[in-house]
């Protein structure tokens, strides 16, 4: 697939205020701080369509972006470090919950990890939870540019044995860095293949 438009649309804090549910929906949710704004701006081709900071936590709402008018990318909070109160915190595990459980033209969840790091249990609970709820997801290892393509397998295969104390199989995944562009279009493949089956 080729990327040839991509356009911010809107942002809500409800689910039920989302685009019309005419077509095929992917979001994109990962820990703060996991790189996800600087992913989502490398699958689309795109240097500031989703805004980064350095700052963790700067995605607070539901974003929607429609890509060739023909299907919509979601940037949703992250999770995990973003200083917030505990009741900001509760406010944000509803939007996000309501949103990925009754969305009815949500495709797939892209889960984004660091690569870099070994299995997080906040990460290891989230789609745990999402399986639970029998959300389709895939895994997006993140920054593979800054560790040795040995020490990206290695921490894969790390990932994967933890994933198999919990699942049958290790759930599909990508090697992805924001930087080099790799696994950017495996990913849109993926996608591209996704739409294909959607009916509204």
């Amino acid at each position: 697939m080729k990327v040839t438009q991509a356009t911010f649309l809107m942002s809500n804090s409800d689910y039920q205020k989302c685009p019309h549910p005419d077509k095929p929906e992917y979001a994109f949710i990962g820990r703060s701080n996991v790189g996800k704004s600087s992913l989502i701006n490398s699958v689309v081709n795109r240097k500031d369509l989703a805004k980064t900071s350095q700052t963790p936590g700067k995605t607070q709402l539901i974003n929607h972006f429609i890509i060739n008018q023909n299907w919509y990318l979601v940037d949703l909070p992250g999770y995990g470090y973003a200083k917030v109160s505990k009741v900001e915190r509760a406010k944000f595990e509803k939007m996000i919950h309501d949103y990925l459980t009754l969305r009815p033209n949500l495709i797939c969840t892209f889960v984004l990890v660091d690569v870099r790091h070994e299995p997080q249990k906040i990460d290891i609970d989230f789609m745990e939870r999402l399986g639970e709820n029998g959300i389709p997801f895939y895994i997006i290892f993140t920054k593979a540019d800054k560790l040795s393509k040995t020490a990206v397998d290695q921490n894969v295969a790390i990932y994967t044995q933890k994933m198999l104390e919990h699942w049958e199989e290790m759930p599909q995944y990508f090697i992805t860095s924001s930087v080099s562009g790799t696994g950017r279009d495996e990913i849109l493949s993926t996608i591209d293949s996704l739409n294909a089956g959607f009916k509204p």
